[in-house]
């Protein structure tokens, strides 16, 4: 009798173990996320999958057949984010595969990966859906691009909102996303620049969906940008760290230890953002040559000062020097470029201050004076402001002070109180002011 037990016993593990096997691996969510260009599906794994995916016309769908995977829960589709797909739906295919049928509102080209976990996400396996009528994004950023022949024209200046989509970004205390913040103070900044004389704005990223890195310094490129920012709103391992910094590329070693953290940091966006990573570095290599051997790290410096001058007029910094670090996203060979942390959303008066509308307000003022004072210093001929600057003269900007003006133009404080008959510190928005030895 016992050895019959033990014989049922056995038999009933291994129909167990073999049950394990036929279903492996689980679908546990999915989440979509719709841009301008694509729509993207990810569906989170327990583990490693085998899958195959084929397309279907007549009506349109894409077919995603998962070996030996069971579904969690339901696939919900939100219709805020559904961007190209109309309805989702799922079954059971050759009696232990899960299909995935994604109905579509029309004809898309469908690309698809796997990813390693990374960040807060584990194993997943993303599917890109590209309508055939879309505007690619070079065509959009064409749209604003400008000829060098042009006279008086605009200086282009892309803004970046970091984070997106699929990555978060950093997360604070409160439950705050940086990629949230970044897009908020990105819409602020266009507007602002939208609204000064001799600027236009290019916004990289106008909703919640991931763009790789260097694909957004590319639509920089596109855009012949005179100018790229990269707005940032970092955590840091100290949660009493606070303040806004400013970056501009490296090409040896970061300036500080936090500068280099927060540039490995970012750096690792595309393994959460969702990126397949099956390119060489060559490219990045040769960017960096041609960076050396370049004006565009310096004329990227001087924007970044002017920048850095106006944020410590609207609150703390966490440094009082332009920082450097190897970020990737700052890697154009031909666009100057800065990364700019407006705070660090770790930090719970940082948070609280990004979440308030009227400190990005003032944040994004300070960004757009600092940018109007660089391209009255630095703008090539031919646009609007080579054309309308006086070397010799300076129009006084909220916020702005003797020392601030002084360190811009590289004199002392007492050169510009004799030079304007000026008994103390105090002056006056659009005051204008002469700047000795200029002219």
């Amino acid at each position: 009798m016992l050895r019959n037990r033990i014989a049922l016993l056995t038999i009933i593990l291994g129909l167990l173990m073999v049950a394990d096997a036929v279903i492996a691996s689980e679908v546990r969510n999915m989440r979509v996320w719709a841009g301008p260009d694509k729509t993207r599906a990810v569906l989170d794994l327990d583990g490693r999958v085998e899958y195959r995916l084929f397309t279907l016309s007549n009506p349109s769908r894409v077919v995603v057949d998962i070996e030996s995977t069971s579904l969690s829960r339901e696939l919900s589709l939100s219709p805020d984010h559904s961007g190209v797909i109309g309805n989702v739906r799922h079954g059971v295919h050759n009696s232990r595969d899960l299909r995935v049928v994604f109905d579509l509102e029309g004809e898309a080209k469908a690309q698809s990966f796997l990813l390693e976990p990374a960040g807060q996400h584990g194993h997943r396996l993303v599917i890109d859906l590209y309508p055939e009528d879309a505007e690619s994004p070079a065509e959009r950023v064409r749209a604003v691009a400008r000829t060098v022949e042009q006279t008086n024209r605009d200086m282009i200046v892309a803004i970046d909102p970091g984070h997106g989509g699929e990555d978060p970004g950093a997360i604070g205390p409160g439950g705050t996303f940086e990629k949230v913040v970044t897009l908020a103070i990105a819409r602020e900044l266009a507007e602002l620049i939208d609204a000064e004389p001799g600027m236009r704005a290019v916004l990289v990223r106008t909703g919640d969906y991931y763009i790789p890195l260097r694909e957004r310094y590319e639509r920089a490129r596109k855009a012949q940008a005179d100018l790229f920012l990269s707005v940032h709103a970092d955590a840091f391992r100290d949660f009493r760290v606070r303040g806004s910094s400013v970056y501009v590329l490296s090409r040896s070693g970061a300036s500080s230890e936090a500068a280099r953290l927060l540039a490995q940091s970012e750096n690792k966006a595309d393994l959460i953002g969702g990126v397949r990573l099956d390119h060489s570095d060559d490219m990045l290599n040769t960017v960096l040559l041609d960076l050396s051997q370049s004006a565009s790290l310096e004329y990227s410096n001087n924007a970044a000062e002017s920048i850095l001058g106006q944020l410590t007029q609207v609150g703390r910094v966490h440094r009082n020097r332009v920082e450097r670090a190897n970020f990737m996203v700052l890697r154009s060979p031909d666009v100057p470029s800065v990364l700019i942390e407006v705070g660090f959303i770790s930090n719970p008066q940082d948070e609280q201050n990004l979440n308030t509308p009227q400190h990005r307000t003032r944040v994004a003022r300070a960004i757009v004076g600092g940018v109007r004072n660089h391209f009255y210093q630095n703008a090539p001929q031919g646009s609007w402001f080579a054309a309308n600057r006086r070397p010799d003269r300076h129009i006084v900007q909220r916020g702005e002070n003797l020392g601030l003006i002084a360190r811009q133009y590289q004199v002392s404080v007492n050169q510009l109180r004799q030079a304007n008959e000026l008994n103390g510190d105090v002056i006056h928005p659009g005051s204008v002011l002469v700047i000795p030895g200029r002219g």
